[in-house]
């Protein structure tokens, strides 16, 4: 990956909380935890869940950094987005993880040497994960929940 990619891949890591933030302010209860596209996740859900994901990908970057081709323990992200805390209307906790999260993550890219890219581990579920892929993984992940907030809001709108 060049360097380049990687500097728009963490500025998209850093520039999430913000994002999501701007998008959620001043929504309302109902409309934080109403199912308004089917087969979907409410806002709040979408919102947990990318506390949820960013942590434990934080912590696996940490992982493949530290030691030697560590195994990635998969999780079921549909059970966690129907814990009760995970479908609450108070976005703010999470928001504020994503906050912090976010400015150690992209600090962490951004301290990472050349060789250390190429560091790996193994996903049962996805298979060898180098740094990279977690990086362009990410960074994409995030923006597709944003988008998905946007749909989510669109179709209450419709």
């Amino acid at each position: 990956m060049s360097d380049g990619t990687r500097a728009a891949q963490i500025a998209a890591i850093a520039a999430l909380p913000d994002q999501l933030r701007e998008l959620v302010a001043g929504l309302d209860d109902a409309t934080l935890t109403t199912v308004l596209v089917p087969g979907e996740w409410t806002v709040a859900q979408n919102v947990h869940h990318l506390a949820d994901s960013h942590a434990q990908a934080f912590n696996r970057a940490r992982l493949i950094l530290t030691e030697a081709h560590p195994t990635i323990t998969p999780y079921d992200q549909d059970a966690w987005a129907r814990l009760p805390e995970a479908m609450a209307a108070d976005l703010e906790p999470s928001l504020l993880i994503l906050a912090g999260l976010h400015q150690r993550w992209a600090a962490f890219w951004r301290a990472l040497p050349e060789p250390a890219w190429e560091r790996s581990g193994w996903h049962p579920e996805r298979g060898e994960l180098r740094l990279d892929d977690l990086l362009q993984y990410y960074a994409a992940h995030g923006v597709a929940h944003l988008d998905q907030i946007r749909r989510t809001l669109a179709a209450r709108a419709a």
